[in-house]
């Protein structure tokens, strides 16, 4: 019995390896780095809605959820028609000595410029493609619609002269202040480093840089949240609110950081539906 079990173990281990390698696409090319930034990419399993979604895993700037904040999320937009990205981003260390910003963030737009770039070959719309993140990867998520760009016209290699403005964004219980009382220190030490300087904390202090460009967003997040405290969310929506960008939040009375799909709460796991209502409004989705 135990042989069976470790034979069914590693054909399955042996199978989801061969699938990430099918499906990944390495955000550039002169990297050796085993665990160098790239995309995982999970075609509609329906009709295709002609949107897609890249998917920025939480995990302080130190790690990624890489399942249930990536794959798992990713798997749930295939079945809606969606085609889906999973990022592997640029990660930090305690010390410093890892990647900073603004590695980070030119991965997010790295990733935005090649799915736009090839939306014939995914057979999405250029013009329908946003993002998701969750925890640290929703500070990922929304620093690139805060901080994106037009592109850079005089760019040797066409991807980049595409801009990197997402069209819409969904954040699951995300880091959005870089100071005071409600920051994720985590995240923001492993972003910055040990001693940051004053204008890289307000450069990221996400809340404080929400234009009239920013895209519409969804989000949800809980009141009781031990890791990344509401405020977070709380800022962020009221700062789209005031440039007029059009937001819905959602703030769960109890519930876990870090949940992801995987949720037990009666109350929580409704958030996929109530995202999917909002897709459907938005006609990111439609369901037939």
């Amino acid at each position: 019995m135990r042989i069976f079990i470790t034979v069914i173990f590693h054909i399955f281990i042996f199978g989801t390896l061969v699938c990430q390698k099918d499906n990944i696409i390495y955000l550039y090319k002169d990297s050796s780095e085993r665990d160098r930034p790239a995309m995982f990419h999970f075609p509609p399993k329906t009709h295709s809605t002609g949107a897609a979604v890249l998917i920025f895993p939480g995990g302080g700037y130190q790690g990624l959820a890489m399942d249930h904040e990536g794959f798992d999320v990713a798997n749930w937009f295939a079945e809606q028609g969606t085609t889906a990205f999973v990022v592997r981003y640029s990660l930090g260390k305690f010390d410093g000595s890892g990647h900073r910003h603004p590695d980070m963030l030119n991965d997010a737009k790295r990733a935005m410029r090649m799915v736009r770039s090839n939306a014939d070959t995914y057979k999405i719309l250029p013009d329908l493609i946003g993002v998701m993140g969750f925890s640290a990867g929703g500070h990922l998520a929304s620093t690139l619609c805060t901080h994106f760009d037009d592109g850079d016209p005089n760019a040797q290699e066409i991807v980049e002269k595409i801009s990197c403005l997402p069209n819409f964004c969904i954040l699951g219980y995300p880091v959005i202040k870089m100071k005071g009382e409600n920051t994720h220190w985590g995240s923001r030490r492993f972003l910055l480093g040990p001693t940051p300087k004053q204008t890289d904390i307000d450069e990221l202090s996400n809340e404080n840089h929400v234009s009239v460009a920013t895209p519409p967003t969804f989000i949800f997040t809980t009141s009781d949240d031990k890791i990344v405290p509401v405020e977070n969310s709380l800022a962020y929506f009221s700062a789209l609110k005031s440039k007029g960008i059009p937001a819905e939040l959602h703030v769960f009375e109890h519930g876990d950081h870090g949940k992801g799909l995987l949720v037990d709460d009666f109350a929580l796991k409704q958030w996929s539906g109530l995202l999917q209502n909002w897709l459907i409004r938005w006609k990111i989705i439609n369901i037939k």
